[in-house]
């Protein structure tokens, strides 16, 4: 609900607003440009490129870079008032709770002055550039050109890499820029081909009779997670029996792929029992016109992200926002930036998708910055997964961590929520039977209550793991599970993704830690610590994965709505989370019947109340079905997110043994990361019971 003003708040409202708006108003930054000096765009080259090996020579001079972003900044007074802007809109005391702003009033009242960008503007054109978009918040140029006018006015060569067999394009050093330039130009997204990744895993069809579990997992049988089942664990009946349901919602998924076919989604709630929620709808769209992608290997993750956010919001309408990505960026941010600045833009946000932090470069995590700070002040809530390394985000998909901790940019920034894993904890302590029944309901439900739930961790380094298999938790060294036979299948770096972030605005200092990241558990480490909350990401090593219906025949997993259910498609990641907690979100939108922005500030004042300076044993995790009836969060205290990592890396404990663990020690083992009472690295503040969390809402 928007606030009623008074004429006096109204003036005071002015007096904070438009005099922080005017700080340094319409007075260019730009005296001149290519007669200045060059200045170097530092932290914008990609690693593969510094190493010759990989190094196959200049690309010709016209290979074509189309929509190539170029990211600006605000003067440093309008840049404080408009921080300080979007923190007041979450804040209940503020005059100015709620008040959102749109792109062009951001860009209006807090961009750099017109003639700052006319003048950059004016020097791309001159270098031969095509000028596509100045989006309306001023904070990013959409530009398009080749690789010799890249070389001429960046001054640096673009060439082509083989990095372990495959073929990309990078530029060879820092861009660079005239001295003129730079109290406006923050960096250049991107001009490389390496993207980020979707954080969905999917496997080859399980059946009824034989799960076809690999040697690495631990039970013969498995539960899978359905719509039903995800509404009996986190508590979403409550809202549905009461018509909170997503009724005028909208979520917007974005994806760098269509999906394959509506159809999928269509009999995924047929199966399910979705469809009676008439108000649901799902469309394909591409904002702001971006070129369509078609369907590539991207669209399981497409489908996953539209199937289970109408299962947490089954009345909500869903938008597949996609982007065709080019070989200068990425789709996904192309998506990012046309769905903020758009005049109507959609409530939620939701991407599951992973970009090593570090990897990512300055100007691509400063651009995804801009746009989840742009979309809380427009009263956008945007939830982000987490990733699926454990806390080695620049370790994707492989075996061992190399790289030391690092996070998903993507997900670090204070705008948004970053959603991490979880798996059940029924298998591990034998009581499988307790939590779901051996038959099926009507719509394929056969979750019993909320099921105890520990960190994902599918690794090695799993303490749990270790125990279950040995008897024994210890994870490193000659002896240890990561070492011996028993535990060798078992070396992978899939798990929940947390940390802190490491290497964003201030080099490789990190986001500064907000104010609201203030709870039980929450280290005094001066940055922003992923993720916030977690919900269930894991499959298959304790038995448990989600179903996804998807007919994709390019995929060795297709089509498993065809002979339901004897034919099963399982997926796992925190690909699933993300869009849980936008349906989840939806719901609360509904419930106090205004858009919320950054959902964080309320969910940790939430998890203050719970936790207390002690914590509350009744909302323990692994109490399971005897869990606290008013618990908010269901604290994740057992079980951590370490995975084994290379001999003699970075942040790698490894006394002995070929394979060591990820530590915050090299000397001692510090496992990367454990799960505590209250917040923890490993699930943040926990997963949710969604009825109790729409129900202590602020309204």
């Amino acid at each position: 609900m928007r606030l009623l003003w008074s004429a006096a708040s109204v003036l005071f409202v002015c007096s904070v607003v438009c005099a922080s708006a005017n700080t340094s108003a319409q007075l260019p930054a730009i005296a001149g440009a290519d007669r200045s000096p060059l200045v170097t765009l530092s932290g914008n080259t990609r690693p593969e490129a510094l190493d010759p090996a990989n190094d196959r020579g200049l690309v010709p001079d016209r290979l074509p870079l189309s929509h190539m972003v170029l990211v600006l900044k605000r003067p440093p007074a309008r840049n404080a008032a408009f921080e300080s802007l979007v923190g007041q809109l979450t804040d209940r005391a503020s005059p100015i709770y709620h008040h959102w702003l749109s792109a062009r009033e951001i860009g209006d009242r807090y961009g750099p002055a017109p003639a700052d960008i006319a003048a950059v503007t004016s020097w791309l054109t001159a270098h031969g550039f095509s000028v596509n978009t100045v989006y309306p918040s001023d904070l990013a140029i959409d530009f398009s050109g080749d690789a010799g006018k890249v070389r001429e006015a960046f001054r640096t060569e673009i060439h082509a890499l083989d990095v372990r067999g495959r073929s990309h394009i990078a530029n060879m050093s820092d861009p660079r820029i005239p001295a003129s330039l730079a109290p406006v130009v923050d960096g250049i997204v991107s001009l490389n081909d390496f993207h980020g990744r979707n954080a969905a895993h999917g496997g080859p069809a399980w059946t009824v009779d034989n799960c076809g579990l690999g040697k690495a997992d631990l039970v013969p049988n498995c539960y899978f997670v359905t719509p039903p089942d995800l509404a009996t664990i986190y508590d979403l009946n409550p809202l549905f029996n009461n018509k909170n349901t997503g009724i005028g919602e909208t979520i917007a998924v974005v994806e760098d792929s269509d999906i394959y076919s509506a159809d999928d989604w269509t009999m995924f709630r047929s199966l399910f029992g979705l469809s009676g929620y008439a108000n649901g709808s799902v469309s394909q769209v591409h904002p702001g016109n971006c070129s369509d992608p078609g369907t590539n290997g991207d669209d399981f993750e497409a489908i996953l992200d539209a199937e289970y956010s109408s299962a947490a919001a089954p009345d909500a309408t869903i938008q597949v926002a996609s982007c065709a990505s080019t070989k200068s960026t990425w789709g996904l941010t192309i998506a990012v930036e046309n769905l903020v600045n758009e005049p109507s833009p959609p409530a939620i946000i939701s991407a599951s998708y992973i970009w090593c932090e570090a990897d990512a470069g300055k100007a691509n995590d400063k651009a995804y910055y801009d746009a989840w700070q742009q979309a809380a002040a427009e009263g956008i809530s945007v939830f982000v997964s987490s990733g699926d390394e454990g806390a080695a985000a620049c370790d994707y998909g492989k075996a061992e961590a190399s790289h030391g901790i690092a996070v998903n940019g993507l997900a670090t920034t204070p705008y948004n929520v970053a959603v991490g894993g979880t798996d059940f904890g029924d298998t591990y302590r034998n009581e499988t039977s307790t939590y779901w029944s051996n038959t099926n309901s009507a719509d394929y439900g056969s979750a019993l209550s909320y099921v105890p739930e520990i960190p994902w961790n599918s690794s090695c380094g799993s303490q749990l793991i270790a125990d279950y298999v040995t008897g024994s938790k210890v994870t490193y060294g000659a002896n240890g599970f990561c070492n011996v036979s028993k535990g060798t299948s078992f070396i992978t770096t899939y798990a929940g993704s947390g940390g802190p972030s490491s290497c964003a605005l201030k080099g490789c200092s990190g986001y500064p830690k907000p104010s609201w990241q203030s709870v039980l558990g929450n280290p005094a480490d001066n940055v922003r610590d992923i993720p916030d909350v977690s919900l269930f990401s894991a499959g298959p090593v304790w038995g448990h994965a989600y179903v996804v219906c998807f007919s994709d025949p390019a995929h060795d997993y297709d089509a498993p709505c065809k002979d339901f259910p004897k034919t099963w498609i399982y997926g796992y990641g925190t690909s699933f989370a993300s869009p849980i907690m936008a349906g989840i979100q939806a719901l609360v939108d509904q419930s106090t019947g205004a858009v919320q922005g950054n959902p964080d500030p309320t969910l940790y004042a939430l998890g203050r109340a719970e936790y207390g300076t002690k914590g509350d044993a009744s909302c323990h995790a692994m109490k399971g079905n005897k869990i606290g009836k008013k618990c908010v969060f269901r604290d994740v205290a057992l079980g951590d997110i370490d995975v084994p990592c290379v001999s003699a890396s970075a942040d790698c404990y490894d006394p002995s043994g070929t394979v060591g663990v990820l530590s915050t020690s090299a000397l001692k083992y510090k496992r990367a990361f454990e799960s505590t009472k209250g917040w923890d690295f490993a699930t943040g503040l926990g997963s949710v019971d969604a009825a109790n969390l729409v129900g202590a809402w602020p309204k």
